[in-house]
């Protein structure tokens, strides 16, 4: 395919997003319908939608209008690229420009529009990160890094970088997590490398590790995983010598754990009715996600302040019920993907008003500056 036919392609699947339908859907649906796109072209088509969703607010301003036709137009002018070079009207390309378009005049740009920001929004982040709120939001509008954990239950990060390379893959250690690789190189050819194969690395943000170390020592220590979900999070506990226990609401999400447990060599029970008690018992809430939108940019633009209240709702019932499953003594780990204060501090605050037999020992905040995803943890502690 052309580089316009990418583009066209890319305004396509932006329209059906647009409409309403997932990104991961409208991406595999055109793939389905365009058996002529390559690996390479759907790779690339996908890299621009996802690079649009990011800055679907600015792209907009620049490009006239909310459309996917507007969107790409609006990325070109942002990337200081002539529109007119993919506009060409050819065959597969995006029509002609219209005179409209090709004077949009937009006007200054309000600062939740450049910061690709919903206005309801930038109040809150404002208020949850200070100074540093441009910063954040700026990053959230980059590609996010590829992390990986290295399983240390059988290797090193040394070794795992000398096996990636066999495979043409580079990374190199990150200094969050003792087990964080950051890939520099050939990220697409991991599923196929040795060391993904075999269970030597697996696919973790290295914030989403950083969490883990901050947890008690975890060797030998009775785990329970409380919402599990794809199982990253227990796998890594499992790797450093836990007794994991793994539960999720919906059963469904935990599907592929098994095998994934299998491929790391790693020992885990998976349960739908956790018995207990627990030395510790993690609680990775669902949230809003907001600290890993430059993975799933489409999350930012479907929140809504009433969807914000529910999940705080359901992050207060989410404590209060995995508290029941901790031992007198033990620990209590609440932690969210989110930047916003009122998932993450505010929570923490209400449950220690709610729970005298629960006492913060510590938090942690970590942000897209920091160098990986957004992520906030609280350590509680039960006591006897």
């Amino acid at each position: 395919m052309t580089p316009a036919a990418r583009h066209q392609a890319a305004i396509e699947i932006l329209d059906r997003i647009l409409a309403g339908r997932p990104a991961e859907q409208a991406l595999t649906g055109w793939a389905r319908s365009a058996r002529y796109a390559g690996s390479k072209d759907r790779a690339a088509i996908r890299d621009l939608v996802f690079d649009v969703l990011r800055r679907k607010r600015s792209c907009a301003h620049l490009g006239g209008a909310t459309t996917g036709r507007g969107l790409i137009l609006g990325h070109l002018r942002a990337c200081d690229q002539d529109p007119d070079t993919v506009f060409t009207g050819a065959h597969y390309a995006p029509a002609r420009l219209t005179e409209t378009e090709r004077d949009p005049r937009p006007g200054p740009m309000p600062e939740a529009v450049a910061l690709d920001c919903p206005d309801w929004l930038l109040p809150a982040f404002k208020a949850s990160l200070g100074q540093d709120y441009a910063p954040v939001l700026d990053a959230l509008r980059q590609r996010a890094p590829v992390f990986l954990r290295v399983n240390l239950a059988r290797t090193g990060r040394d070794a795992a970088i000398r096996c990636l390379a066999e495979d043409a893959i580079t990374a190199q250690p990150h200094d969050l997590a003792p087990s964080a690789l950051e890939i520099t190189h050939n990220a697409r050819a991991l599923s196929r490398s040795r060391a993904y194969r075999e269970g030597l690395v697996e696919l973790q943000d290295a914030a989403s590790q950083a969490v883990i170390t901050d947890l008690p020592a975890l060797d030998g220590l009775r785990v329970l995983d409380f919402c599990a979900g794809g199982g990253g999070k227990s796998l890594a506990m499992a790797a450093l010598g836990a007794k994991v226990t793994a539960h999720d609401a919906n059963p469904a999400r935990m599907r592929d754990l098994p095998a994934r447990a299998a491929r790391a060599q790693a020992q885990l029970t998976i349960t739908e009715s956790p018995a207990g008690p627990y030395e510790l018992v993690l609680t990775d809430v669902p949230c809003s996600g907001s600290g890993s939108w430059r993975r799933a940019p489409a999350g930012k633009w479907r929140l809504t302040p009433s969807q914000l209240t529910e999940l705080h709702q359901i992050q207060a019932r989410i404590l209060d019920h995995a508290a029941r499953h901790v031992q007198p003594g033990g620990w209590l780990a609440y932690v969210t993907c989110s930047l916003l204060d009122s998932e993450n501090s505010a929570q923490a605050d209400s449950f220690g008003q709610r729970r005298s037999a629960f006492r913060l020992q510590g938090a942690r905040r970590l942000t897209p500056i920091d160098g990986a995803d957004g992520f906030f943890l609280s350590l509680f502690r039960h006591l006897p």
